[in-house]
């Protein structure tokens, strides 16, 4: 019950704040809406105050949000205020499509986390499973790839250039394959990582060895780790099914994808307040469902283990790392530390129209955008703003999720409420307060996305605690402090740690798609998501400079996550206890 107020209390303060919109903003609500309505009209006091009482916008945000209200309790989502139309058939037309794309990119994720873990599952099944991390440099480039270059790319080629899938529009199956990829492939691969971090650790126990000695076939093996590990990443299925719905806003756009969350972020650009509290209401239930559906089979996955405090005992200590792990990590770096500082030293804001779009030379190593300007130099100077601002993310969701995974109950109804918020629409929130730009749009990311964390962090903490071998600890007299420092704490931070540092090129990208939508930081200051933007237009014409930053973000995906696998020694062989 506790759980339910908090959501219904966190669900009516994102909708209070989504009402305040044209107030935070500071721009005038009614000029908004006329814009909307007819950009050619002209907005002369008259026709503003024919608006403004329209809408009722002299009584305030309140009696706004009152009405509103009391229309919910009806069933009725109020009428729209550039359209004239009712919002419940736009919202429900726009969730429908977006269910069948989210379903259509599940599927393909699903498929490739299957395909990126199948390798490990076999060998661990078998006993001979090797160093190696499952889909570790495959899987680091695909979870880079933002999804709206790979429907940029996608688009140009299979649409354009072969000419075997629409490019826009919404008609039939064929129109689901290209934006369901560009969706699946980044899900895919994160999920893909995240499992494939747990599997090591399970076929670690020592239940599996004695299975193993006691003639159990390699495939009910396989089947006993895979329901072993998949408990801890569980609830982050349920949040891929939210990121997937509602935060698909650029490969609606670039598809024409007549989606909710293109639907919702139409309605926040025009200020039509009821379209975009009907969205955010839709996309909230999805959210919440999705949260605890994915927690429900989380708990029936891990059975009694969970409640009778039976589960198997972490791993045995293992040794130190061998110095081959160092040479791709330090590689990568020099490499990315080589490009910044050569772009540092360059000037990103020159204008030459006589130079544009070049092909790399030396005087421009990696060619010029349609300005002219130097894309080496726009590169590194972006740097700073992207990848900071998502190292300063990860960080500050890393120590939050730490400290909340301790304490799920503090943060369980505004998780899982953050979690269904679109970093778009978030970005549309903090853009109307603090105006568009780097700090603004770390901010947006920063608030939808330690909910991911702080689920991995209350399952690892969960399942740590109901550890069989903690029962002796307490009957020896530890106290719980004392066995949540030594035990607890260092089973939750490892891979806490990894999978924050997994989310690093996520967030980047996540901070790039809201510069990619004009959310972020404006031109001409350079950042990898407005290079990204500005180089759809000439990807054909200057494929080099175009991908460019597409690259550096996977150099960036592909460095994080192999720094990672530092903390990762070499693994020994389970033992019997």
């Amino acid at each position: 019950m506790r759980h339910a107020i908090a959501r219904l209390g966190a669900l009516a303060a994102l909708l209070a704040v989504v009402g305040l919109l044209p107030w935070l903003s500071r721009n005038d609500p009614a000029l908004t809406v006329l814009r909307a309505k007819s950009a050619e009209q002209e907005a002369t006091p008259e026709a503003l105050d024919a608006i403004r009482a329209d809408l009722g916008l002299d009584a305030g945000p309140l009696a706004l949000l009152g009405r509103w209200a009391a229309g919910l309790l009806r069933g009725d989502l109020g009428t729209s205020w550039v359209s004239g139309y009712p919002v419940g058939p736009a919202v429900v037309s726009g969730l429908g499509t977006s269910l069948t794309l989210m379903a259509s990119a599940l599927a393909v994720a699903l498929l490739l986390a299957a395909a990126l873990c199948a390798p490990t599952v076999w060998r661990g099944a078998r006993g001979t499973l090797g160093e190696g991390r499952p889909g570790g440099a495959i899987g680091a480039a695909l979870v880079a790839c933002p999804d709206f270059l790979i429907a940029t790319v996608g688009l140009i080629v299979v649409g354009v250039w072969l000419g075997w899938l629409p490019t826009s529009g919404w008609h039939g199956p064929a129109n689901l394959v290209l934006p369901a990829v560009s969706m699946g492939i980044p899900a895919g691969a994160l999920l893909g990582r995240l499992v494939g971090d747990a599997l090591p650790g399970a076929f670690d126990e020592r239940w599996v060895a004695l299975w193993r000695s006691a003639g159990v076939t390699e495939g009910r093996i396989a089947f006993g780790v895979l329901r072993r590990a998949l408990p801890a990443v569980m609830p982050q299925f349920g949040m891929v099914v939210v990121a997937v719905t509602g935060g698909a806003v650029a490969v609606e756009t670039i598809f024409a994808v007549p989606g909710i969350g293109r639907t919702a972020l139409g309605a926040a650009k025009s200020q039509d307040l009821p379209l975009l509290q009907g969205c955010v209401l839709a996309l909230m239930c999805l959210g919440l469902t999705a949260g605890a559906l994915g927690h429900l089979a989380r708990r029936a996955m891990l059975g009694s283990g969970l409640r009778d405090a039976a589960l198997s005992p972490p791993p045995p200590p293992r040794s130190a790392s061998g110095p081959r792990q160092y040479a791709v990590p330090a590689a990568l770096a020099a490499i990315l530390a080589l490009v910044v500082v050569w772009g540092l030293l360059r000037d990103p804001l020159t204008v030459d129209v006589t130079a544009k779009l070049l092909h790399p030379s030396w005087a421009h190593p990696l060619g010029t955008d349609a300005l002219g300007r130097d894309v080496l130099a726009r590169l590194g100077h972006g740097a700073a703003r992207t990848a900071g601002s998502a190292v300063a993310v990860c960080a500050f969701g890393f120590a939050l999720s730490l400290a909340l995974g301790f304490a799920p109950r503090a943060s369980a109804g505004v998780a899982d409420v953050a979690n269904a918020v679109p970093a778009v629409l978030a970005g549309v929130l903090v853009a109307a307060a603090l105006g568009p730009g780097t700090a603004g749009a770390a901010v947006a990311v920063a608030l939808v996305s330690w909910p991911n964390l702080t689920a991995h962090a209350a399952a690892l903490t969960q399942e740590a605690r109901a550890a069989s071998y903690l029962t002796a600890q307490r009957a020896l007299g530890a106290s719980p402090a004392w066995i949540t420092v030594r035990h607890v704490l260092p089973e939750v931070a490892g891979p806490l740690a990894r999978h924050a540092v997994l989310r690093l090129p996520g967030t980047a990208l996540a901070i790039a798609s809201l510069g990619f939508l004009g959310l972020g930081t404006q031109p001409p200051t350079p950042e990898w998501g407005l290079l990204l933007d500005e180089s759809r237009a000439y990807v054909e014409v200057a494929p080099a400079a175009a991908l460019a930053p597409a690259i550096a973000i996977a150099c960036l995906a592909a460095l994080t996550v192999s720094s990672a696998n530092l903390a990762r020694a070499p693994r020994r062989k389970a033992a019997f206890a």
